[in-house]
């Protein structure tokens, strides 16, 4: 008997056909490590389920894709929650992913450390980037529900440790998908309009799906980017936020957050005080020392016989005058014997000397000393230079004679 042949698309809708009727292959959830991880431009996410000894090839679309909360990667472990299908054109069963949850930790846990991980990459948690808080802020904006507690014990406190700041709020929502973008929103129009020199940002406790507004990467930067400093007051003392790392100071409770935000009044008026009986204490200290300086020289003989001084200063002025008549004296008279010295040394090589032993000095008509027999000629008239006179001559005759070293 002659059977009759199946082209590759029947046979493919009959296997496709067939597991889509069967119930438990309509929602399955299979375990698995992910590889050969891609997003494609469409926004649809394509990847391999794979264990020990088998494989299996996965869709997410676009309108599953997008409500993942963490950023599914190769090596990556988790479960898939899907139903499984026939790809008609390559004749392959994939599994068509709904969601997708990691193993162990959950999707949010997971997501919070990917984005700590790349914004601590990024340098947003740096701490040179902090700006230090306003000492006495003049003007607090609080950015939070309006209708929850965090709010009011916050103006409350505000109010009691330092009422001069004036408190602006800036309601928004703080859960939900709408609350990522609001409080983005108002912490840039906070910067734009400048309303304030302070934020505060937060909210009261709960899971960390109800604090998730406060993990999410928009509000992260817009606190990073605020040029108002910013103290991020999450839930409750253990709960840790992206946002507390991004802001300028983290505050434990959004109490704790007004408490960090303003200066305590009573503990100002007491330092205060403090300061001020210190120093009454060291101007009375002071003057103190002063009238007893004071006393002492009341009492000095200056003051109270300014005569005897006078007289005193006299005897001393009459002391140094005698010394420095002395010590000139000495002086002069050193001079004078080095005076001594010097005018017979310089008598002792007086030309006058050497004619007071029978020498002379020949002149020329010139006035010029004659040294040598060359320097004249018979005829020349010359001046002899005795001790006690002169007398010219002429010359009559020169003759040369031989040198005496």
């Amino acid at each position: 008997m002659e059977r009759q042949a199946l082209s590759v698309t029947e046979l493919n809708s009959y296997i496709k056909s067939r597991m889509d009727e069967d119930p438990r292959l309509l929602d399955v959830c299979v375990r698995g490590e992910i590889s050969n991880y891609k997003v494609y431009p469409s926004g649809h996410h394509y990847f391999t389920l794979k264990d020990a000894e088998s494989s299996l090839k996965c869709v997410m679309f676009k309108y599953s894709a997008v409500k993942l909360r963490f950023r599914p990667d190769n090596g990556m472990c988790v479960t898939a929650f899907g139903r499984v299908g026939v790809y008609l054109r390559d004749g392959v069963y994939q599994l068509t992913c709904s969601a997708l949850m990691p193993e162990g930790a959950g999707d949010l846990q997971v997501a919070f450390e990917q984005l700590k991980a790349k914004l601590s990459q990024e340098g947003l948690f740096d701490p040179a980037h902090k700006k230090p808080l306003p000492a006495f802020p003049n003007r607090i904006a609080i950015i939070t529900s309006s209708a929850g507690a965090a709010v009011h014990d916050m103006i409350r406190i505000l109010g009691q440790r330092w009422p001069m700041s004036k408190v602006i709020l800036l309601p928004v929502r703080v859960q939900g998908v709408e609350a990522p973008p609001e409080i983005a929103g108002a912490i840039r129009y906070a910067n734009e309009f400048q309303v304030a020199d302070l934020i505060i940002t937060g909210r009261g406790g709960g899971s960390l799906e109800d604090l998730w507004a406060f993990n999410d990467e928009r509000v992260a930067r817009a606190i990073y980017a605020s040029r108002i400093p910013v103290i991020s007051a999450v839930g409750h003392e253990p709960d840790v936020c992206i946002s507390d790392y991004v802001a300028d100071r983290r505050a434990s409770t959004p109490s704790n957050a007004a408490e960090i935000a303003v200066p305590d009044r009573n503990e100002m008026r007491d330092t205060l005080e403090g300061y001020s009986i210190r120093s009454r204490q060291a101007m009375e200290k002071q003057l103190k020392s002063l009238g007893q300086r004071l006393e002492a020289l009341r009492s000095k003989r200056v003051l109270t016989d300014p005569e005897v001084y006078l007289d005193n200063r006299r005897m001393d002025l009459d002391r140094f005058r005698d010394r420095l008549l002395a010590a000139q004296e000495r002086q002069l008279a050193g001079k004078r014997q080095s005076f001594v010295k010097l005018g017979a040394a310089l008598d002792a090589m007086s030309p006058l000397r050497v004619l007071a032993r029978g020498y002379t000095v020949s002149l020329n008509s010139r006035g010029e000393t004659v040294k040598s027999v060359r320097d004249i000629s018979a005829g020349d008239r010359l001046r002899l230079r005795f001790s006690d006179g002169q007398a010219e001559c002429l010359v009559e005759h020169v003759e040369e004679g031989e040198e005496h070293g």
